[in-house]
């Protein structure tokens, strides 16, 4: 979820999640598909960087997914992971560009909310530090709500991405005054979050339907999408998603502040 490569609002950034690849790989054992070589086509498509979710139960990527990203890609690694002993010493190991602290759930099917930051605030600026010092770029991914992004930023987080699952949700199941509720949090949190120094991210189930109002958002600066993009692949392929998810992006980010945005 996490990526962090300039300064300016105006380019929006894609991270691609690569993790389901790694799902469907582990459904049947071996090396096939190969989640590094879906990275490379990413990279090729546009994404500005690729995402992976390194799970206590290693249920989609693996160590050994991690250790080849980290010496094949050319676009920065966004490592996704909870606030273990275990991941900690694997970050520090690796040494990647950004570092996504998320909730986990061993029974849950994918991660189900936001990260309790301001529940647990001791700990974690406990825990971020040695990645700070390490140089990873930090982020919380949270719920879009002002104390989370309060705590984030008092305890020395670089980012935080706002979870956009429930507005997707509320609008895939046609609740549009859920929907609209959820999607004015997430402006809302964007732009207090960038207002207090925070560099805000937004990911979690969007899709060619839900993209465009949230990448619209000038104080959103990266987007991380997977499922869905993998999922399309299979009918598409994972170019044509990723540069139709781009193409999308760019268009909502150049209607919202003007014709020519790079």
């Amino acid at each position: 979820m996490t990526l962090l490569l300039g300064n300016t609002p105006r380019r929006l950034r894609l991270g691609v999640n690569i993790d389901h690849v790694a799902t469907v790989r582990n459904a049947r054992g071996g090396d096939y598909p190969d989640p590094v070589r879906s990275a490379k086509l990413a990279e090729t498509a546009g994404a500005d960087g690729i995402t992976a979710h390194l799970r206590e139960d290693r249920r989609h990527i693996t160590d050994r997914d991690i250790d080849l990203l980290m010496k094949n890609l050319s676009v920065p690694l966004n490592l996704e992971m909870a606030a273990t002993g275990e991941m900690l010493e694997i970050a520090l190991r690796h040494r990647p560009h950004a570092v996504c602290i998320v909730p986990e759930k061993r029974e849950e099917r994918t991660t189900e909310g936001g990260l309790d930051v301001a529940g647990d605030e001791n700990r974690l600026a406990r825990f971020i530090g040695p990645l700070k010092d390490a140089g990873c770029r930090v982020s919380f991914f949270v719920e879009a709500e002002r104390r989370q992004l309060e705590s984030a930023a008092r305890i020395g987080a670089h980012v935080v991405e706002l979870h956009a699952g429930a507005y997707c949700d509320a609008h895939n199941e046609g609740r549009i005054a859920d929907r609209d509720r959820e999607l004015d949090a997430i402006v809302a949190m964007a732009e207090f979050g960038a207002s207090i120094g925070l560099e805000i991210h937004a990911g979690h189930g969007l899709t060619f339907d839900t993209v465009k109002p949230v990448a619209a958002l000038p104080d959103v600066q990266e987007l991380n999408i997977g499922h869905f993009l993998i999922g399309e692949a299979i009918f598409s392929g994972l170019d044509s998603v990723v540069r139709r998810m781009r193409a999308l992006m760019q268009e909502a980010r150049s209607e919202t502040l003007g014709e020519g945005v790079a």
